[in-house]
């Protein structure tokens, strides 16, 4: 009995140091991070995420972070090898999960909204067949002339009765939207939410959403892509109760009147030539509901610098976390980057906003650190979570819907190659953070 009881005492241990160090969730597996939420908790304590394989497929998985036992399933084979295609996840009230993605804008292999519902509750390895369909109709079509499918955020809002939003760049190269009554069995008919004064269908705002899943679903978004706006700017609202907010409180527009325009928003931050562009990483609400938001400026493309903003019931106070460096994809020789805003990444502890974890080039390597305020962001204690790695670590997530008594986990990509979002050969990694 005693040799019995030291084995579990050495192999509890030994667990437990094993734990505080990264592991792999996987060699084979990528994300964008706009197509959210690409990780949560469920209710039984369970991470779901998922990724793209560098062969194109799309996977899901279920991290049981007490044993460190990983479930996979691959839920389509061969969508096409794009990192945009990761898939989002919603658990609807009776722990079934409900799982969306798309092809990037479309090819030659589909279009459309790709969906996924487990049949068992928590189990993904009940994940029924792919689902597709196309939000459209034909009188949006005519109004907003492009069809393309990309990215997919689904959220669930209990104060309209389990009501199931979901949001993507979808009809117009613009943000839709369309919900569901029936844990997304059927959908309505899609509605533009934010459009340009006059319609350019080359111009696509990028989104961030935080829903608290009883009333308001937040977002954070810009005027289009950085590479196409040389003064793209941060912009929020909230969706409550049939309408849009601006972060006064003060209406932009009921869903009836749909679409409205960025300068319609609240502005988090105005871009200038001389204090750059902005690209956006994340938004959550703190303890007095007030937004917190991590985006990126670029004064030259080449200088990436993180930031973040608290709107304090009047006005919104931006503040300086670091220099992060530059992008992190690899580059061919004498060729120009293709993405040259593609920053390492923050994420926001959504328990606790004071804590972020970014990731920043050091010594030529792309590192994640957590940062840490204690007056909303005007200076930052930094302490690292890996060093001396030999591969680049970037975009973090912490996985939404975590509870108090949740085991905090922090995800990230760890790339062998990354050179273009259709190619690279990365792994997804996790770790138990103190």
């Amino acid at each position: 009995m005693r040799f019995f009881l030291a084995s579990i005492f050495f192999l509890s241990s030994f667990f437990n140091a094993f734990a505080q160090e990264r592991a792999v969730l996987t060699t084979d597996g990528a994300w964008c991070w706009f197509s959210d939420p690409r990780a949560i908790y469920t209710k039984n304590g369970n991470i779901v995420t998922g990724w793209v394989t560098k062969s194109g497929d799309i996977v899901a998985a279920s991290l049981n972070v007490k044993t460190a036992d990983i479930q996979q399933k691959t839920l389509y084979s061969k969508l096409e090898i794009d990192d945009h295609d990761n898939p989002a996840f919603l658990e609807l009230p009776d722990q079934q999960i409900l799982t969306q993605y798309t092809w990037h804008g479309g090819s030659k292999n589909g279009m459309g909204v790709v969906q996924h519902t487990t049949s068992a509750p928590g189990d993904i390895s009940s994940f029924s067949e792919p689902l597709v369909f196309k939000p459209q109709t034909p009188e949006l079509l005519e109004k907003f002339k492009r069809e393309t499918y990309t990215y997919a955020n689904p959220f669930i809002l209990s104060s309209e009765g389990n009501k199931v939003y979901s949001f993507g760049r979808w009809v117009g190269f613009k943000p839709n939207v369309i919900t569901s009554i029936d844990n997304g069995k059927t959908w309505s008919d899609p509605k533009v939410v934010i459009t340009s004064k006059e319609l350019n269908t080359n111009n696509r705002p990028y989104l961030k959403y935080f829903s608290d899943g009883k009333s308001k679903i937040h977002l954070i978004f810009t005027d289009g892509h950085p590479n196409a706006e040389p003064l793209n700017s941060v912009y929020y609202c909230y969706y409550e109760n049939g309408a849009f907010w601006r972060a006064d409180g003060s209406k932009i527009a009921e869903m009836s009147q749909l679409p409205f325009h960025p300068s319609d928003a609240s502005v988090v931050y105005k871009a200038t030539p001389e204090t750059g562009k902005a690209w956006i990483f994340d938004i959550v609400i703190n303890k007095k509901g007030q937004p917190v938001v991590a985006y990126t400026r670029y004064p030259t493309n080449e200088k990436h610098q993180y930031y973040y903003a608290v709107f304090d019931g009047k006005k919104w106070n931006n503040h300086h976390i670091i220099d992060s460096g530059k992008w992190f994809p690899q580059t061919p020789e004498g060729k120009k980057e293709r993405e040259e805003n593609y920053s390492g990444g923050l994420t926001i502890d959504p328990l606790n906003p004071s804590i972020i974890y970014f990731s920043h080039e050091i010594d030529n390597v792309f590192e994640i650190s957590k940062g840490e305020t204690g007056d909303s962001g005007k200076t930052w204690k930094i302490t690292p979570v890996t060093r001396n790695s030999t591969l680049d670590n970037v975009r973090p997530v912490i996985p939404r819907y975590k509870k108090k008594s949740d085991k905090n986990v922090l995800l990230w990509m760890q790339n062998k190659k990354y050179v273009h979002y259709t190619d690279f050969d990365t792994s997804i990694l996790w770790k138990i953070l103190e």
